[in-house]
Protein backbone atom coordinates (compact mmCIF):
# COMPACT_ATOMS: atom_id res chain seq x y z
CA UNK A 1 0.00 0.00 0.00
CA UNK A 2 1.32 3.53 -1.13
CA UNK A 3 1.71 6.20 1.17
CA UNK A 4 -0.03 8.96 1.44
CA UNK A 5 1.82 11.57 0.27
CA UNK A 6 1.61 14.89 2.52
CA UNK A 7 -0.02 17.87 1.27
CA UNK A 8 3.07 20.64 0.21
CA UNK A 9 5.94 18.03 -0.83
CA UNK A 10 7.72 19.03 -3.72
CA UNK A 11 7.95 16.16 -6.38
CA UNK A 12 11.27 15.07 -5.77
CA UNK A 13 10.11 15.11 -2.10
CA UNK A 14 7.22 13.43 -2.88
CA UNK A 15 9.55 10.28 -5.02
CA UNK A 16 11.48 10.26 -1.52
CA UNK A 17 8.61 10.34 0.56
CA UNK A 18 6.71 7.26 -1.20
CA UNK A 19 9.92 5.01 -0.05
CA UNK A 20 9.22 6.02 3.53
CA UNK A 21 7.61 4.38 6.10
CA UNK A 22 5.09 6.77 7.87
CA UNK A 23 4.60 4.36 11.18
CA UNK A 24 8.48 4.32 11.51
CA UNK A 25 9.71 8.40 11.04
CA UNK A 26 12.03 9.34 13.84
CA UNK A 27 9.98 11.08 16.53
CA UNK A 28 13.03 13.93 17.00
CA UNK A 29 15.84 15.08 14.66
CA UNK A 30 18.69 16.96 15.38
CA UNK A 31 20.78 18.73 12.96
CA UNK A 32 24.20 20.10 12.49
CA UNK A 33 24.07 22.55 10.01
CA UNK A 34 27.34 22.76 8.77
CA UNK A 35 29.42 24.32 5.36
CA UNK A 36 28.08 27.91 5.12
CA UNK A 37 31.94 29.23 5.17
CA UNK A 38 33.05 26.60 2.17
CA UNK A 39 29.88 27.25 0.38
CA UNK A 40 30.32 31.15 0.01
CA UNK A 41 34.33 30.24 -0.23
CA UNK A 42 33.66 28.23 -3.68
CA UNK A 43 31.57 30.58 -4.91
CA UNK A 44 34.92 33.53 -3.61
CA UNK A 45 31.89 35.09 -1.56
CA UNK A 46 32.39 36.19 2.01
CA UNK A 47 31.63 34.09 4.56
CA UNK A 48 28.59 36.17 5.77
CA UNK A 49 27.24 35.22 2.53
CA UNK A 50 27.09 31.22 3.11
CA UNK A 51 25.38 31.99 6.28
CA UNK A 52 22.82 34.32 4.13
CA UNK A 53 21.70 31.81 1.79
CA UNK A 54 21.87 29.03 4.78
CA UNK A 55 18.43 30.85 5.90
CA UNK A 56 16.64 28.95 2.70
CA UNK A 57 17.99 25.86 3.53
CA UNK A 58 16.68 26.65 7.37
CA UNK A 59 13.23 27.47 5.72
CA UNK A 60 12.97 24.26 3.55
CA UNK A 61 13.95 21.45 6.16
CA UNK A 62 12.08 23.15 8.89
CA UNK A 63 8.75 23.41 6.24
CA UNK A 64 9.35 19.62 5.01
CA UNK A 65 9.87 17.96 8.50
CA UNK A 66 6.63 19.72 9.94
CA UNK A 67 4.51 18.48 6.46
CA UNK A 68 5.78 15.07 7.31
CA UNK A 69 4.43 15.10 11.20
CA UNK A 70 8.06 14.71 12.79
CA UNK A 71 7.11 15.42 16.14
CA UNK A 72 10.89 17.79 17.26
CA UNK A 73 13.23 18.80 15.08
CA UNK A 74 16.57 20.93 16.77
CA UNK A 75 18.99 22.95 15.02
CA UNK A 76 22.76 23.84 15.66
CA UNK A 77 22.65 27.16 14.89
CA UNK A 78 25.26 29.17 17.05
CA UNK A 79 27.52 27.20 19.53
CA UNK A 80 29.77 28.78 22.88
CA UNK A 81 32.46 28.17 20.59
CA UNK A 82 31.31 30.37 18.06
CA UNK A 83 32.16 33.63 20.20
CA UNK A 84 36.12 32.52 20.10
CA UNK A 85 36.37 31.23 16.47
CA UNK A 86 35.06 33.93 14.85
CA UNK A 87 35.71 37.62 13.77
CA UNK A 88 33.38 39.59 15.79
CA UNK A 89 32.29 41.12 12.56
CA UNK A 90 30.66 37.52 11.62
CA UNK A 91 29.08 37.18 15.19
CA UNK A 92 27.44 40.31 15.04
CA UNK A 93 26.41 39.62 11.77
CA UNK A 94 25.04 36.42 12.79
CA UNK A 95 23.49 37.86 15.48
CA UNK A 96 21.56 40.29 13.00
CA UNK A 97 20.45 37.52 10.81
CA UNK A 98 18.70 35.41 14.02
CA UNK A 99 17.14 38.20 14.48
CA UNK A 100 15.80 38.80 11.12
CA UNK A 101 14.99 35.38 10.96
CA UNK A 102 12.68 35.40 13.56
CA UNK A 103 10.48 38.36 12.45
CA UNK A 104 10.26 36.80 9.28
CA UNK A 105 9.48 33.43 9.60
CA UNK A 106 6.69 33.62 12.53
CA UNK A 107 4.26 33.74 10.44
CA UNK A 108 5.36 30.56 8.54
CA UNK A 109 5.90 29.01 11.87
CA UNK A 110 2.21 29.62 13.14
CA UNK A 111 0.66 28.93 9.35
CA UNK A 112 2.39 25.55 10.04
CA UNK A 113 1.41 25.14 13.21
CA UNK A 114 5.32 24.62 14.72
CA UNK A 115 5.90 25.80 18.06
CA UNK A 116 9.20 27.38 18.65
CA UNK A 117 11.87 27.15 21.72
CA UNK A 118 15.51 27.44 22.29
CA UNK A 119 18.57 25.83 24.01
CA UNK A 120 21.23 27.07 25.30
CA UNK A 121 22.58 30.06 27.44
CA UNK A 122 20.56 32.79 26.40
CA UNK A 123 21.16 35.38 29.03
CA UNK A 124 24.80 35.57 27.48
CA UNK A 125 23.20 36.88 23.80
CA UNK A 126 22.49 40.32 23.36
CA UNK A 127 19.36 41.99 25.23
CA UNK A 128 18.22 43.03 21.86
CA UNK A 129 18.00 39.38 20.61
CA UNK A 130 17.27 38.01 23.43
CA UNK A 131 13.94 39.90 23.39
CA UNK A 132 13.51 39.06 19.59
CA UNK A 133 13.69 35.26 20.47
CA UNK A 134 10.99 35.81 23.33
CA UNK A 135 8.80 37.61 21.14
CA UNK A 136 8.77 34.72 18.51
CA UNK A 137 8.73 32.03 21.48
CA UNK A 138 5.70 33.63 22.26
CA UNK A 139 4.25 34.01 19.16
CA UNK A 140 4.25 30.57 18.57
CA UNK A 141 3.58 29.66 22.15
CA UNK A 142 -0.30 28.42 20.79
CA UNK A 143 0.64 25.96 18.28
CA UNK A 144 0.47 21.95 18.74
CA UNK A 145 2.42 20.82 15.97
CA UNK A 146 6.61 20.26 15.44
CA UNK A 147 8.54 21.87 17.95
CA UNK A 148 11.43 23.59 16.65
CA UNK A 149 14.36 24.07 18.70
CA UNK A 150 17.45 26.49 17.99
CA UNK A 151 20.21 25.86 20.13
CA UNK A 152 22.10 28.93 20.58
CA UNK A 153 24.99 29.69 22.52
CA UNK A 154 25.07 25.88 23.19
CA UNK A 155 27.21 23.97 24.35
CA UNK A 156 27.03 20.26 25.21
CA UNK A 157 29.53 20.67 28.38
CA UNK A 158 28.26 23.74 29.19
CA UNK A 159 24.68 21.98 29.33
CA UNK A 160 26.31 19.26 31.86
CA UNK A 161 27.72 21.79 33.85
CA UNK A 162 24.48 23.75 34.46
CA UNK A 163 22.69 20.83 34.74
CA UNK A 164 24.63 19.50 37.84
CA UNK A 165 24.33 23.10 39.06
CA UNK A 166 20.42 22.67 38.69
CA UNK A 167 20.56 19.26 40.69
CA UNK A 168 22.63 21.03 43.18
CA UNK A 169 20.91 23.74 43.84
CA UNK A 170 17.39 21.39 43.92
CA UNK A 171 18.78 19.53 46.81
CA UNK A 172 19.92 22.61 49.00
CA UNK A 173 16.39 23.91 48.63
CA UNK A 174 14.80 20.16 50.14
CA UNK A 175 16.86 19.04 52.53
CA UNK A 176 20.81 19.53 51.73
CA UNK A 177 23.23 18.03 49.38
CA UNK A 178 22.98 14.52 51.36
CA UNK A 179 19.64 13.66 49.67
CA UNK A 180 21.16 14.38 46.47
CA UNK A 181 20.51 11.34 44.38
CA UNK A 182 22.11 11.17 40.94
CA UNK A 183 21.04 8.82 38.20
CA UNK A 184 20.23 8.82 34.46
CA UNK A 185 17.14 9.78 35.24
CA UNK A 186 17.57 12.81 37.63
CA UNK A 187 19.94 14.02 35.07
CA UNK A 188 17.99 14.16 32.14
CA UNK A 189 15.31 15.87 34.03
CA UNK A 190 17.63 18.58 34.88
CA UNK A 191 18.97 18.95 30.79
CA UNK A 192 17.93 21.89 28.24
CA UNK A 193 16.32 18.84 26.89
CA UNK A 194 13.91 17.92 29.61
CA UNK A 195 10.62 18.55 27.87
CA UNK A 196 11.73 16.63 24.51
CA UNK A 197 12.70 13.14 23.52
CA UNK A 198 16.32 12.01 23.02
CA UNK A 199 16.81 12.54 19.26
CA UNK A 200 16.20 9.25 17.33
CA UNK A 201 18.52 10.95 14.70
CA UNK A 202 21.58 13.46 13.81
CA UNK A 203 22.08 14.44 10.68
CA UNK A 204 25.31 16.27 9.63
CA UNK A 205 26.00 17.75 6.77
CA UNK A 206 28.89 18.94 4.82
CA UNK A 207 30.82 15.61 5.39
CA UNK A 208 32.59 16.65 8.66
CA UNK A 209 32.48 13.20 10.94
CA UNK A 210 31.95 14.49 14.48
CA UNK A 211 29.75 15.79 16.86
CA UNK A 212 31.19 19.27 17.68
CA UNK A 213 29.95 19.28 21.43
CA UNK A 214 26.29 18.98 20.46
CA UNK A 215 24.33 17.12 22.22
CA UNK A 216 26.28 14.89 23.90
CA UNK A 217 24.41 13.38 26.47
CA UNK A 218 20.98 13.16 24.31
CA UNK A 219 22.60 11.86 21.62
CA UNK A 220 24.25 8.63 22.91
CA UNK A 221 21.88 6.19 21.00
CA UNK A 222 20.87 8.35 17.90
CA UNK A 223 21.59 7.03 14.88
CA UNK A 224 24.01 9.28 12.61
CA UNK A 225 23.82 10.69 8.93
CA UNK A 226 26.45 12.52 7.65
CA UNK A 227 26.05 14.13 4.15
CA UNK A 228 28.61 15.55 2.28
CA UNK A 229 25.93 18.80 0.88
CA UNK A 230 26.67 21.99 2.29
CA UNK A 231 23.85 23.61 4.55
CA UNK A 232 23.20 26.23 2.24
CA UNK A 233 22.71 23.78 -0.58
CA UNK A 234 20.56 21.58 1.85
CA UNK A 235 16.63 21.14 1.40
CA UNK A 236 13.82 18.97 2.58
CA UNK A 237 14.56 16.26 -0.05
CA UNK A 238 17.82 15.93 1.38
CA UNK A 239 16.34 15.91 5.14
CA UNK A 240 13.61 12.85 3.85
CA UNK A 241 16.34 10.85 2.05
CA UNK A 242 18.18 10.97 5.51
CA UNK A 243 15.26 9.22 7.00
CA UNK A 244 15.13 6.51 4.47
CA UNK A 245 18.80 5.70 5.50
CA UNK A 246 17.41 5.83 9.02
CA UNK A 247 15.24 3.64 8.56
CA UNK A 248 17.19 1.12 6.75
CA UNK A 249 19.18 0.56 9.98
CA UNK A 250 18.42 -1.78 12.77
CA UNK A 251 18.27 0.35 16.11
CA UNK A 252 19.64 -2.08 19.14
CA UNK A 253 20.55 0.30 21.92
CA UNK A 254 23.77 -1.68 22.45
CA UNK A 255 21.75 -4.97 22.08
CA UNK A 256 22.26 -8.29 19.80
CA UNK A 257 21.35 -7.98 16.47
CA UNK A 258 18.01 -9.94 15.54
CA UNK A 259 19.55 -11.11 12.68
CA UNK A 260 20.78 -14.42 14.40
CA UNK A 261 22.29 -16.10 11.34
CA UNK A 262 25.21 -13.57 11.98
CA UNK A 263 26.82 -15.41 14.82
CA UNK A 264 26.98 -18.86 12.89
CA UNK A 265 28.27 -17.16 9.73
CA UNK A 266 30.93 -15.96 12.03
CA UNK A 267 31.94 -18.93 13.63
CA UNK A 268 31.93 -20.60 9.88
CA UNK A 269 34.70 -18.15 8.80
Amino acid sequence: MRATIPAGLDRKEAEVYERLDPDRLPKHIAIIMDGNGRWARRRHLPRVAGHRAGVAAVRSTVETAARIHIPALTLYAFSEENWKRRPKTEVSFLMNLLSRYLKQEVPTLNQNNIRLQYIGRQHELPEQVQERMQWAQEATAGNTGMILTLALNYSARSEMVDAFRSMIDAAARNGGVQHLEIDEEAISRHLYTKHLPDPDLVVRTSGEMRLSNFLLWQLAYAEIYVTSTLWPEFRGVHLLEGIAEYQKRERRYGGLSTDHTQPAAAARS
